[in-house]
């Protein structure tokens, strides 16, 4: 990318950050935090309810958190396959704080990734981590023999392998982005990766190793979701084309026979009657925008950011 796009794709970009406000359609990573809140709700609500009954809180585990929570047998696991996905939504009364901190980091690198990456690769980012975090968690309990016995019992919860996977998607698609510029030169953001890996491996310290290697599993998704992406393979688009699919499975379909516009009055001749000169309008500025939102800059056609950088000059003068 030249030095000029890379002038453009900042100052729109800089334009463009106030776009995705906490109540914005289609903010993925809104969404995740609502998925995130409501399963924590439902459980409170539910354990609270125990509790008022006089139930106690193996019983509230037993008959509640287990058909949330990943087992490491995968005997367990065939009887539950859906827990696989549910375990990385789910956070429980006592463990408050770490859901808590699981979020804040969420927004911090979300929010980042969410600019230089698009809108689209949020979830599906979040989704492959916690996936490759249930992986290591359950060859944890196989492959390493101190592990063994726990097998039939353990199980985790919590968005952390999610969450480590967004953190490390961000950092390995920009290391040196810096955030706090007005101190000195910033401080870059691996160093806040830095931060809450120490952060994150502290607070499982008590726990067996199979949970730090379920968060290792999580950041490795991501940065193998980076890798891929700048070899132009972008594991998101099948998980969007899928998600966009199940939303429109009951729309009435387009009648496919209808000609198009562009065809019947540009393109009926053997040559092109004229060349269009696109003017700068600010609807058409607000949807290239919006496309960098979802997508991100490298997205977009030559036409789109040639457009861009007519709206910069004119918008300069």
């Amino acid at each position: 990318m030249g030095e000029t796009d890379r002038n453009h794709r900042h100052e729109f970009r800089q334009r463009n950050r106030s776009r995705f406000t906490l109540g914005a359609d289609g903010n993925a990573l809104m969404a995740l935090f609502a998925i995130n809140v409501v399963f924590f709700l439902i459980l409170m609500v539910v354990q609270v309810g125990m509790f008022v009954g006089e139930k106690t809180p193996e019983f509230f585990y037993t008959h509640v958190v287990q058909w949330f929570e990943l087992p490491a047998s995968l005997t367990r696991l065939s009887e539950r396959p859906w827990t696989i996905f549910t375990y990385m939504f789910t956070e429980t009364g006592n463990g408050i704080i770490r859901g808590i901190s699981n979020m804040i980091w969420l927004w911090a690198f979300g929010y980042i990734l969410q600019q230089m990456a698009g809108n689209d690769k949020i979830i599906p980012v979040y989704i492959y981590g916690g996936l490759s975090g249930s992986l290591f968690f359950i060859l944890a309990h196989y492959l390493l023999p101190p592990l063994s016995p726990m097998r039939e019992s353990a199980g985790i919860i919590g968005a952390n392998a999610g969450v480590m996977g967004v953190a490390m998607a961000t950092t390995a698609l920009e290391p040196n982005f810096r955030f706090f510029t007005q101190i000195r030169n910033g401080i870059p953001i691996w160093v806040l990766m830095t931060l809450y890996i120490l952060i994150d491996f502290a607070n499982v310290a008590g726990f067996s190793a199979a949970y730090s290697l379920s968060h290792l599993g999580g950041a490795a998704a991501g940065f193998v979701f980076v890798l891929f992406l700048r070899k132009g393979k972008d594991g998101s688009v099948w998980m969007n084309k899928l998600y966009t699919k199940c939303l429109t499975l009951f729309e009435p379909k387009v009648n496919a026979g209808k000609p198009d516009k562009n065809d019947i009055f540009y393109n009926s001749g053997s040559r092109k009657p004229f060349t269009k000169t696109t003017n700068v309008t600010q609807k058409r500025v607000d949807e290239i925008l919006d496309k960098i939102n979802q997508k991100g800059y490298h997205f977009l056609t030559d036409e789109e950011k040639a457009f861009l950088k007519k709206a910069a000059d004119d918008e300069a003068l």
